[in-house]
């Protein structure tokens, strides 16, 4: 665990960043070696790496002991349940206390919660005294270790590396978490099969998952060696937990940027969720495949996720974000009309790797775009919400389509589903893509308030008045400047903002919002961008000679 003494805490952090290498061995901008070229980020994709091909072994190990030991598939598709649903509860809560919270300690805490509990498990099994109850409990505690360290490990992977080099450490996670889908249930099927023909399935399910611990170890231990930089400190009152949440809800609803993302993650995972969930029923009823063929499908997804990830970086800097979204759009349709239509295998598999590079291309820019659109504060929040966008549609997408299937035919499914997709491309105009600029994402320094009774922190709601002289003639230049600081006002912690004209002084603009609490609203202060400066800065050049902008708080009584 890390030291319990913030100097010594900081003292390690410190002395533990990157090097930066030479000239001479730097790697080519925009490439995954430029990023892989960082010693800490390339520990930390390693361990990364390995601890997903331990989830990816537990997954498949509990997925087939529950058939062998019941034989049911309702059963096996709860074992589905056990692992996602708590990603898809406790995202946001686990980003509010990445936000607030020791990050280390949170990631260090679930990840030794999570080989706990798959040590229990794997004892259970080997000994003989596990049922599939005990199965789905464990299955579901480690579940639940995933998803709250996830958004603290996301935000700190984005922290190692320069900023403009965080897309290409999010393409290589893509790679290895992609890369882990295909080796993982692999290597867990040849362990599993071995050790079940010396012992049972009970023997064969806990040897994999005795082995399955090992990679939740070396994540721990490479988040020990190299923690995530904590906090910077703040005299500010501590975010509870539903406040938290409200305000990553909020952020996400006024920012643009970050709404725009997420809807569009939201369009696109529901779509593409269509092949995803009859990829099983296409290689059995149409390309009459059994079960190694419905591997080799799979295993076309990965391989050309994989390898769209190797070039992303430059179709990137190349194409632009939009461009690449709609290539992305009108392969996976293609891709989806293939597989319904063709009952010859070959062109599904040529289809399939095209359409795994178009999956991968889509989700890592969407994945990018969030977390470079996000300023600290809100970042693990963000990428919760991203998380939630693109797991909530898929599983209710894979439910959507398995239905329509049942009524209208695979096929109709299929290119629904295709045309569906090619409506995504509508959404552009909308929800633009693109990456927040630098000093949108900048928190700008924070001023106390200098009072000489300053309120009590839950005392609200508290509402807030500047007041701006300026000259007639400038009234529609003034309002159309003014009312860009609505969406940040809102944003940040705001739940009222408006612009009064003042009927007795035509000079006189009066700027009023309203937050829930005196905490919010320094809270909100505090969350302001240099983008926001740079606006109130441009109002107070637009205010009379000799005048200054007036502001006044006002906390409620009754």
């Amino acid at each position: 665990m890390p030291s319990r003494h913030a100097m010594t805490h900081n003292r390690r952090a410190m002395s533990q960043r990157p090097v930066p290498t030479p000239p001479s061995a730097a790697a080519t901008p925009g490439s995954i070696q430029a990023a892989l070229r960082h010693e800490g980020f390339r520990k930390l994709w390693l361990a990364s790496g390995i601890y997903f091909i331990a989830n990816a072994m537990h997954g498949m190990a509990a997925s087939w002991l529950m058939v062998e030991l019941t034989g049911s598939s309702f059963l096996a598709a709860l074992v589905q349940t056990a692992v996602f649903l708590p990603m898809f509860v406790l995202a946001l809560p686990a980003g509010v206390l990445a936000d607030t919270t020791d990050r280390a300690k949170l990631i260090l805490i679930a990840l030794g919660v999570q080989a706990l509990s798959v040590v229990v498990l794997a004892a259970l099994l080997l000994a003989g005294w596990a049922g599939p109850g005990t199965l789905l409990v464990f299955t579901f505690i480690s579940g639940c270790c995933t998803a709250m360290m996830s958004p603290a490990w996301n935000s700190a992977v984005g922290e190692i590396l320069p900023r403009d080099e965080l897309p290409q450490a999010i393409i290589a996670m893509s790679i290895a978490y992609n890369g882990a889908r295909a080796l993982g249930p692999a290597f867990a099927g040849l362990v599993f099969g071995l050790a079940s023909a010396v012992g049972g399935v009970l023997v064969g399910g806990g040897t994999v998952f005795a082995l399955a611990v090992a990679g939740t170890l070396v994540l721990a231990w490479a988040i020990h060696r190299r923690p995530p930089k904590p906090h910077p400190p703040t005299r500010l009152p501590p975010e509870r937990l539903w406040g938290g949440t409200l305000a990553g809800l909020r952020y996400a609803w006024h920012a643009e940027t970050i709404l725009a993302q997420l809807v569009r993650t939201a369009a696109y995972s529901a779509a593409g969720s269509a092949l995803w969930a009859l990829l099983p029923v296409i290689g059995q009823q149409r390309l009459g495949l059994g079960a190694a063929g419905f591997g080799g499908l799979m295993a076309c997804l990965g391989t050309g996720a994989v390898a769209a990830g190797l070039m992303l970086g430059r179709l990137r800097q190349r194409l632009g974000l939009e461009p690449l979204v709609r290539i992305s759009c009108v392969v996976f349709a293609a891709v989806m009309a293939v597989a319904a239509l063709s009952r010859w295998a070959l062109p599904v598999y040529i289809a399939l790797v095209l359409g795994g590079g178009a999956w991968m291309s889509a989700m890592s820019t969407f994945n990018t775009a969030t977390q470079t659109s996000a300023p600290p504060w809100v970042r693990s929040r963000a990428t919760a919400m991203h998380v939630l966008s693109a797991l909530g549609p898929f599983a209710l997408g894979s439910a959507f389509w398995g239905a329509v299937a049942g009524l209208a035919g695979l096929q109709g499914a299929l290119v629904a589903a295709a045309a569906l997709m090619l409506g995504n491309l509508l959404l552009a105009r909308r929800f633009p893509l693109r990456m927040g600029a630098p000093h949108e994402v900048t928190q700008a320094p924070f001023k106390d308030l200098l009072m000489a009774d300053e309120p009590d922190h839950e005392a609200g709601p508290v509402a807030v008045e500047l007041s701006y002289r300026i000259r007639p003639e400038q009234a529609e230049a003034f309002l159309a400047l003014a009312t860009q600081l609505k969406g940040p006002r809102r944003r940040d912690g705001a739940t009222f903002w408006r612009i009064y004209r003042d009927l007795d002084d035509p000079s006189r603009y009066v700027e009023r919002f309203i937050v829930t609490s005196w905490a919010a609203y320094l809270h909100q202060r505090a969350r302001a961008t240099m983008a926001d400066q740079g606006i109130e800065a441009q109002l107070r050049a637009m205010v009379l000679p000799g005048e200054r902008v007036v502001m006044q708080h006002y906390i409620a009584e009754r």
